[in-house]
């Protein structure tokens, strides 16, 4: 994918909410991140590290307590975070579409699947209701969903889960986007149903030749999806490389215990690996290294200075100190001691 014009280019975005007493609490910290045309770009983490937000930052979703404070969000040639809501509106579903990680919160419940499938269309093309219809009809059976002419007609709480996921997959690929964000769309499903959902992305991924933004935790999905990986940890990007460096050579020991963790039929019943302590909550941040209270590796200029993103050998980047060189270090502990 490597040479292929971006399709979204995202650079320093930090973006806070509104918390008690009026303070201002930052969640997302000057990410970086780029989106190919064709690519499959996968973002991993723990819970509460700012994936979601991330993602919600680029769509302008974040509500009333959430604003972007600096930072640019470039899809198309197009900055979105300058553009009027109206222009936005046009943007978002039509070119830029969104799944969402539950669907039973995302879809309405007093609407039809039909009539919300449709709604799309209306938006943002200039279909007629029973071609609307027709092409509605078309993609719920497109995602595999059985009896598409039945299923128009139904209320969401008539289908499972997984009925439920297809649909908002149907709805965010009717304008058939340049860049579908896909937020933990396996979410609560079986193992079976999940195969089905990443199988479905990928075909529909190729046959529209789009992009996909596939936030997720888990590393098997990854492995399957993928072909570059941004690592967060902490509202930050700590490590960023294509899918089979990071696999296998990681550089961030976050990293190297995410995939410690992964449960492996090898192992048999010895005791599965855990990354001790918990991530910090937005505004408990450590003072250097967000990762080095729970890090085995931590030196003393962990504990005081945040390290940069660095640029590694093989095109991969890694916010470690670790890699730093020696002389580096010692001028970066220099500098503290003034």
């Amino acid at each position: 994918m490597e040479g292929k014009p971006p399709v979204l280019s995202v650079k320093g975005l930090t973006t806070q909410f509104i918390g008690r007493k009026n303070t201002s609490v930052t969640v997302v910290d000057g990410v970086d991140l780029l989106v190919r045309k064709g690519e499959t770009l996968g973002i991993v983490g723990e819970s509460g590290c700012g994936k979601s937000v991330t993602s919600l930052s680029i769509m302008r979703l974040l509500g009333k307590n959430g604003r972007v404070v600096s930072g640019q969000v470039e899809f198309e040639g197009a900055d979105l975070l300058s553009l009027e809501e109206k222009e936005m509106r046009k943007i978002r579903g039509n070119q830029l579409a969104m799944i969402f990680q539950e669907p039973m919160t995302s879809l309405n419940p007093v609407l039809t699947i039909g009539r919300q499938i449709g709604e799309v269309l209306q938006l943002h093309t200039p279909l007629g209701w029973e071609e609307r219809k027709k092409r509605t009809i078309e993609l719920i059976a497109q995602v595999g969903i059985p009896r598409a002419q039945d299923i128009f007609g139904e209320y969401p709480h008539r289908l499972s889960g997984g009925m439920r996921q297809r649909v908002m997959i149907a709805m965010a690929m009717a304008c058939q986007p340049q860049l579908l964000i896909a937020d933990e769309p396996t979410t609560a499903l079986d193992v079976t149903i999940q195969a089905q959902m990443l199988t479905l992305i990928r075909d529909m991924r190729a046959k529209a030749g789009m992009s996909v933004m596939l936030i997720t935790h888990d590393l098997g999905v990854v492995a399957e999806m993928c072909d570059r990986v941004l690592v967060m940890y902490a509202g930050q990007v700590i490590e960023s490389a294509d899918v089979r460096t990071l696999l296998r050579h990681p550089k961030h020991p976050y990293t190297m215990g995410l995939i410690r963790a992964v449960p492996h039929n090898a192992r048999g019943k010895k005791r599965l690996y855990a990354i001790s302590g918990n991530v910090p909550s937005p505004g408990e941040w450590p003072q250097g290294c967000r990762f080095a209270p729970r890090c085995q590796e931590a030196k003393p200029i962990c504990l005081t200075q945040n390290p940069p993103l660095l640029k590694m050998k093989d095109g991969s980047e890694c916010r470690c100190w670790l890699h730093e060189t020696n002389e580096a270090a010692s001028a970066a502990e220099g500098r503290e001691a003034l």
